[in-house]
C-alpha cells in the first residue's frame, strides 16, 4: 500500500501542471459530486439521448479507494469530463464512461468518469487474453469438457461441442471473433493449472493488479455477469494496451473469418465464423478490439486504430445501441482523439509493475517473443513515476552507506587511540 501511495502521489505531482478543464463550447463546472471520491466540481460529459430500456438494477460498486482514482494522474479523478485545455467538445455518446489513450506513448487524451466502476461484459475477455496468451501453445489440441460448456443459456457461444477436439488457436479465434463464452471457459481452464478455470480467473485478477488495473475484479473468465465483477474505462485501456503489444493478439483481432473444424467423432460439421467487430471493416486503419453486451452491463467496447503512425485506443462502458452502436461510439471518439495534437494529455497509462510492491517477471513481460512494449512518452506525462522513485531510492541508499562508512571509521579510530 505504501508503494501505491508513493506512486500515485508522484503521478499527481508530475501531472499537476495539466488540468481537466472545460472543452471548447462546454459550460463551466457546475455540478457538485459529493461522496463519490472524485473532484469537488466536475464538467458533465456530453450525452446522446437513448431510448429507455428495461434493465436489471445496477450493482452497488465497491467502496471508493481514493488512491485508485488518481492512478494515471489527478485530472482523471472525476465523475465527469477530463479533456485538455482548449480541446474541441467530444462527441455525444450514450456510454456512461469512456477513455481515449495513445497505445505507444501512454498519454491519456481524454475521458469521461475514467475511474468510475462499470460492469465489463465480454470486453473482460481481453483480460483473459492478456493473461493467457503467453501461457498457452496455439498448436496444442485440446478436448472440450462438460464443465467448459456450462454457460448461461442464450449467451454468446462459438459452437464448440463437448468432447470436440480443437487447436488452442481455433479456440482463441472463437473467443475474439465470436465472443464464445465456452471458449473462455476452455482457455481459463487450460491456463489455470491444477485449479482449472477457477485458477484461471485468479490468474486474471493477479495480472490485472500487476498492470495497475486496481479497479478490475473478474468473477467469470468470459465477462458473463458475476457478483462483485467490475472494471473501469481506465483499467480497460491498461489491459488493451497489453493485448495490443502482443503480435499474435493483433493478428487474431484483425482476422475477418475462420473455419471451426468438423468433429467426426461427434457427428458435427465444420462451419465458418466472422469477426463481430465492425470497426475492422468500416474504419480506416482499424487495429481491432472487442465488443461486449449483457443486460446488466449494457454495451461495452474496446477498439484501436492507427493513423499517420499514431495508434489510439478507446474504451467505453454502459452504452446503448441507439443512436449509435458501441463500435460507432468508439469510432467517433477515435476521430476526436486523432484530431488532438500529439502532445495533448490529461494523464497517462501506468506501466506494468509500476504500482506493485514487488514487481515480478511474467511470461508476458516486454521481453517475451512477439510482444512489443511501446516507448514511454517524453516529458512529465510519459516518464513513469517508477523511475523517479528508483532514483530517489538509489540516492537514499548511497547516503546511508556513506554515513555508515563514516561512523565505522570514527569508531575504528577510537579503538586505535592510545
Amino acid at each position: 500500500m505504501r508503494v501505491r501511495l508513493l506512486a500515485t502521489t508522484a503521478t499527481a505531482v508530475l501531472l499537476s501542471t495539466g488540468g481537466a478543464v472545460p472543452a471548447a463550447g462546454h459550460p463551466a463546472p457546475a455540478a457538485e459530486w459529493a461522496g463519490r471520491g472524485g473532484a469537488a466540481q466536475s464538467v458533465p460529459c456530453p450525452r446522446a439521448v437513448a431510448p429507455a430500456v428495461s434493465r436489471p438494477p445496477r450493482p452497488s460498486p465497491p467502496p471508493v479507494v481514493p488512491e485508485d482514482r488518481v492512478v494515471g494522474g489527478p485530472e482523471l479523478d472525476t465523475v465527469g469530463l477530463a479533456v485538455p485545455a482548449g480541446a474541441p467538445a467530444p462527441p455525444k455518446i450514450t456510454a456512461t464512461s469512456w477513455l481515449v489513450a495513445d497505445l505507444d506513448t501512454g498519454r491519456v487524451l481524454g475521458g469521461c468518469g475514467p475511474h468510475e466502476y462499470g460492469t465489463p461484459a465480454s470486453v473482460q475477455k481481453l483480460l483473459l487474453a492478456a493473461t493467457m496468451l503467453p501461457r498457452l501453445d496455439p498448436k496444442q489440441v485440446v478436448t472440450v469438457t462438460a464443465a467448459d460448456m456450462e454457460i448461461e443459456p442464450g449467451s454468446s457461444a462459438v459452437g464448440l461441442v463437448e468432447g470436440g477436439r480443437y487447436s488452442v488457436e481455433t479456440i482463441w479465434l472463437g473467443l475474439l471473433l465470436n465472443s464464445g463464452n465456452e471458449a473462455a471457459n476452455v482457455l481459463a481452464r487450460l491456463g489455470g493449472g491444477a485449479d482449472g478455470a477457477a485458477g484461471g480467473v485468479r490468474a486474471m485478477n493477479e495480472y490485472a493488479r500487476r498492470l495497475g488495473a486496481l479497479q478490475t475484479h473478474a468473477v467469470t473468465p468470459s465477462g458473463l455477469d458475476g457478483r462483485g465483477q467490475f472494471t473501469s474505462a481506465y483499467d480497460l485501456a491498461l489491459i488493451a494496451r497489453e493485448c495490443f503489444a502482443d503480435a499474435t493478439f493483433r493478428r487474431y483481432v484483425l482476422t475477418e473469418r475462420t473455419q471451426i473444424p468438423a468433429q467426426p467423432a461427434k457427428r458435427t460439421k465444420g462451419f465458418q465464423i466472422q469477426n463481430e467487430n465492425q470497426l475492422i471493416y468500416q474504419y480506416p486503419g482499424a487495429l481491432g478490439g472487442k465488443t461486449g453486451f449483457t443486460d446488466l452491463a449494457r454495451h461495452t467496447y474496446v477498439g484501436a486504430a492507427e493513423r499517420d503512425g499514431r495508434r489510439l485506443v478507446v474504451t467505453l462502458l454502459g452504452g446503448e445501441p441507439q443512436p449509435m452502436r458501441g463500435w460507432e461510439q468508439g469510432a467517433a471518439l477515435l476521430d476526436w482523439g486523432f484530431a488532438l495534437p500529439r502532445s495533448a494529455s490529461v494523464g497517462r497509462l501506468v506501466e506494468p509493475g509500476e504500482l506493485s510492491a514487488t514487481p515480478t517477471v511474467t511470461p508476458s513481460s516486454p521481453a517475451a517473443p512477439g510482444r512489443a512494449r511501446p516507448a514511454a512518452a517524453s516529458g512529465p506525462v510519459g516518464g513513469g513515476t517508477s523511475g523517479v522513485w528508483a532514483a530517489a531510492g538509489l540516492i537514499g541508499a548511497a547516503a546511508v552507506l556513506l554515513l555508515a562508512g563514516l561512523l565505522w571509521r570514527r569508531r575504528a579510530a577510537r579503538r586505535q587511540a592510545p
